[in-house]
């Protein structure tokens, strides 16, 4: 070997070794750096006219398990759709109430009973009509606080689809840049890692919101897809449509109109069963909450008011009332008409006639709602009956719940039971889900970067660089003794 052999051989060895120990700080200093993947230089012999010439890094590659990546990006899609339901469950209970907290649906119900079981004792004292009528508007206030918190979580689902729709477009877009720097770097030759950890860390967004299929193109272009088919990214990025709605009321729905759906490139989509491209994430969750698990809450809620309504409005309870007319509550205060039903726990009144505060007067809670003068005083047949409706078995009018005869306190029961299992039954699948979602993480995390091994492949290349570098100064001692000895 020639003296300049050997010192281009060492010299590329500085070289290499130099861009060895800067990878493998880099992977160290990023350890857990959100999307960053542990680098490896590809080393290769230089040859020269058939001549080894040292050392050269031939390419600096990405260490992923891409199949672990596409399982964990799955339960993170997995975990962001449980939230959503689980949250908006919690907080139908939560508006419902437990029995024993106040201001609850059937801490109003109990009350107003007492209140019916007091007046029917003492029909002549205008402080036991009184409390009736406050606990039977307090009763028809319960059931429209919960309409309104349930259509407010509609309006910010609603409101949220819009941002995450939005999020999808802006991120989408970069991505759509990023394929092109890519192109453009990897066809010159140069080292692309960088962009490529931040082209997996958009991913990684995008897969939260709905859950995404990756397909590999060449020169380090990719290809996205929801699992469900529908393209996010091929060459160009989607747009998605969405037109979000400010106020949402019980009667909206998107089969009506009332309520926007989803396009790709203009193209309009399902949003739920199972042909819809866009369940399994929060995208898909909140569709879900806004279009059927909020309905079917407001459904039960709406079933309740009606059976309250229909219960003091059968006929025979108030003789005082003509054919037809509204009975202690009422439709926003008209007759109901089952035709109407849904919203109506929100549109649920005190029957103008017996309220004070709407020009009434407490006397007709014991004479009758139609009477115009006031009767007997002792008489508390009317009040009886009133809480016999209340607390009698009768058949269910509204498919709100499953067909069979119930006391209202059996049916509000019903409604709170049903709320808690369905919370439960949803905090559970999140639990797991979360629990996936971290089992996996951790995985991804223990076959990334090991900053031991790090640490001593850096102590074997700090060797081979002063290896290299004792041969170059070897060759200069060499050329100076040549030097001194053609002098």
């Amino acid at each position: 070997m020639s003296v300049t052999s050997a010192l281009a051989g060492a010299l590329s060895g500085l070289s290499a070794t130099s861009r060895q120990a800067e990878i493998l700080s880099s992977n160290v200093a990023n350890a857990t750096t959100p999307g960053y993947a542990r680098r490896q230089a590809g080393l290769g012999s230089t040859v020269l006219g058939g001549t080894g010439q040292g050392v050269q890094i031939l390419g600096v590659t990405r260490d992923v398990d891409r199949h672990l990546m596409g399982e964990r990006r799955l339960a993170a899609a997995g975990g962001g759709d449980r939230d959503v339901r689980a949250e908006f469950l919690k907080r139908v209970e939560q508006t419902l109430g437990t029995p024993d907290s106040p201001g609850s649906l059937a801490a109003r119900l109990a009350a107003f009973d007492q209140a019916l079981v007091e007046a029917a004792g003492r029909p002549e004292s205008q402080a036991r009509l009184g409390n009736v009528a406050s606990t039977a508007k307090s009763l028809a206030e319960g059931l429209k606080a919960a309409t309104t918190d349930i259509q407010q979580a509609r309006a910010t689902a609603d409101r949220r689809i819009g941002e995450e729709v939005g999020k999808l477009n802006s991120t989408l877009a970069q991505l759509q840049e990023l394929n092109v720097e890519l192109r453009s770097f990897t066809g010159a030759g140069r080292d692309v890692s960088a962009l490529l950890d931040e082209r997996q860390r958009l991913i990684d967004q995008i897969s939260a919101i709905v859950p995404v299929r990756e397909i590999p193109r060449d020169l380090n272009q990719i290809a996205l897809f929801t699992t469900g088919g529908a393209p996010l990214l091929d060459g160009s990025a989607s747009v998605i449509g969405f037109s979000a709605t400010h106020t949402i009321t019980p009667e909206m729905t998107r089969a009506l109109g009332g309520l926007s759906g989803i396009t790709i490139n203009g193209r309009p989509y399902d949003t739920a069963g199972s042909a819809s491209p866009i369940l399994g994430g929060t995208l898909g969750a909140l569709f879900a909450l806004r279009d059927d698990l909020a309905v079917n809450a407001q459904g039960k809620i709406d079933a309740a008011a009606r059976d309250l309504v229909e219960r003091f409005s059968a006929a025979g309870l108030d003789p005082t009332l003509a054919p037809g007319a509204p009975g202690l509550f009422t439709d926003a205060g008209g007759a109901f008409l089952p035709a109407n039903e849904v919203g109506l726990a929100g549109r649920l009144r005190l029957n103008a006639a017996a309220d004070p505060a709407q020009g009434g007067a407490l006397f007709r809670l014991r004479d009758g709602l139609g009477s115009l003068t006031e009767g007997p005083p002792g008489n508390g047949g009317l009040l009886g009956a009133l809480h016999a409706a209340l607390t009698n078995a009768r058949p269910l009018s509204s498919t709100g719940f499953a067909a069979g005869s119930r006391s209202f306190a059996t049916l509000t029961g019903d409604l709170v039971s049903d709320a808690s299992a369905q919370r439960l039954s949803a905090q559970s699948e999140q639990s797991f889900a979360a629990a996936k979602l971290t089992a996996l993480t951790d995985l991804e995390a223990q076959n990334g970067i090991d900053t031991d091994q790090e640490m001593q492949e850096l102590l074997v290349i700090e060797k081979n660089y002063a290896a290299n570098a004792k041969v170059i100064q070897a060759v200069a001692d060499m050329i100076d003794t040549l030097i001194r000895l053609g002098a």
